[in-house]
């Protein structure tokens, strides 16, 4: 049989990778996404890029495979990851590229909107008023909060 089908004595139910509980039943790729700011794209181009089997569960991952991928995350330009695959493009306060994920993402939103209103932008305004910022129709629809 394959390995793949029996867990051994290694095999780990639970992950702690960047301070999130990671599945280890879950193919690689996907147990990945339930760390903030990875989507199934960059979790599979963070998987190629640290050299980690596509196909094997999280459960299976050694330290030294877990060590990678954390590194690729932290430090995604450094392989080669391109700049428009990044989620945080041209930040306001240093103008990099960079990838933001786990508890940062709401720290940086949470900072871009209250930039927003301070500068009293519309975007930033129709934050204040707790109504639709992108354009939609508000006459009949978005009675309830």
């Amino acid at each position: 049989m394959s390995s793949s089908l029996m867990q051994g004595a290694e095999f780990q139910h639970i992950l702690r990778i960047l301070n999130t509980n990671v599945e280890g039943k879950r193919n690689v790729v996907f147990a990945m996404t339930k760390i903030g700011g990875i989507g199934r794209r960059f979790s599979d181009l963070i998987c190629k890029k640290a050299e980690v089997d596509v196909n094997k569960r999280a459960g299976e991952l050694t330290a030294d495979e877990i060590e990678k991928i954390v590194a690729v995350i932290q430090n995604p330009r450094q392989f080669k990851i391109p700049l428009w695959f990044l989620n945080r493009q041209k930040d306001f306060k240093t103008g990099k590229y960079s990838q933001v994920f786990a508890q940062n993402i709401a720290a940086s939103l949470r900072d871009d909107v209250e930039r927003m209103k301070k500068i009293r932008a519309h975007r930033g305004l129709r934050h204040w008023w707790a109504v639709r910022v992108r354009g939609q129709h508000t006459c009949s629809t978005g009675r309830r909060k």
